[in-house]
C-alpha cells in the first residue's frame, strides 16, 4: 500500500475514533436529499432546512409536487437557501432530467449502473461533479466518494495534495485507498466536514488538538 493511502485510511480511522457514526446525509427521502444537494451550493445548510422546511409545508417536496410550482413560487419558498433564481432554475433542469430518465421517480435509477448515470447527471446544467457525486452516493446508494472543498484544504495540509490536482484526481487517490463501499465513502466524507468544522477550519484550525495530528511523522499511528 502506498504511503499516500496509508496517510488517507489514518484519516479515517482517527476522526471515526474520535467522532462516532455520522449517519448522513440529512433527509427523509431520496428525492429531499438530492434537493438538499442543490440547494446547498453556494450557502450553509441551516439556510438549506428552512428552504426545506417550507417545501415541506407547501406540500412539495416530492418529485410531482416540485414539478406543479409555478418559478415565482418556487422561488420564494427556495429564498433562504440563496440564489434562488438560479437555484430555481437548476432544480427546473433537474426535474426536466429525471422526468425524461426516470419518468419522475428518482428511485427508479437505482437500476442504473455508475458508469453510465454519472456522466448523464453531470450533462445537467447547474450539476458539477461535487452535487452530483452528492445525488448519487447519498441519495441512490452508489460507491462514488464526495469530494468538497473541506476535502481539499484538510488533504492539502496533511500533504496529500499537489499543484494542479483536480477533483477527479483527487477524488480517485481516496477511492484507491478505501474499500469500495458505498458506507464507507459515505461516512469518510461526513468525517472530513465534521472534522473540519472541529478542528480544521479555514483560517483559525486546531492542528494541536487535532486527533489526526501527527499521522505523517509518527508510522505507529498509520493503519497496519
Amino acid at each position: 500500500m502506498s504511503r499516500r493511502g496509508d496517510v488517507i485510511r489514518g484519516l479515517y480511522e482517527a476522526f471515526a475514533q474520535a467522532l462516532g457514526p455520522s449517519r448522513w446525509w440529512p433527509g427523509e427521502t431520496p428525492f429531499e436529499v438530492a434537493v438538499g444537494a442543490i440547494l446547498t451550493q453556494n450557502t450553509n445548510w441551516k439556510n438549506v432546512e428552512q428552504a426545506i422546511a417550507n417545501l415541506k409545508a407547501a406540500g412539495a417536496m416530492t418529485e410531482k409536487g416540485l414539478r406543479a410550482l409555478s418559478p415565482s413560487v418556487l422561488e420564494d419558498l427556495i429564498r433562504p437557501a440563496g440564489y434562488y433564481r438560479v437555484k430555481t432554475k437548476r432544480l427546473t433542469e433537474f426535474l426536466d432530467f429525471l422526468e425524461q430518465e426516470s419518468g419522475l421517480d428518482i428511485e427508479a435509477l437505482r437500476g442504473e449502473s455508475l458508469h453510465d448515470l454519472r456522466p448523464r447527471l453531470l450533462s445537467v446544467r447547474g450539476i458539477g461533479p461535487e452535487t452530483a457525486d452528492s445525488i448519487l452516493c447519498y441519495a441512490l446508494d452508489m460507491p462514488t466518494f464526495v469530494v468538497d472543498a473541506y476535502t481539499f484544504r484538510m488533504f492539502a495540509r496533511h500533504g496529500l495534495v499537489h499543484e494542479g490536482m483536480d477533483y477527479h484526481e483527487l477524488q480517485e487517490s481516496i477511492t484507491d485507498a478505501l474499500p469500495q463501499s458505498v458506507t464507507d465513502y459515505n461516512e469518510f466524507h461526513a468525517l472530513i466536514v465534521r472534522a473540519s468544522k472541529e478542528w480544521c477550519s479555514k483560517s483559525r484550525p486546531r492542528c494541536a488538538a487535532c486527533p489526526a495530528r501527527g499521522l505523517l511523522d509518527d508510522p505507529e499511528r498509520l493503519p497496519q
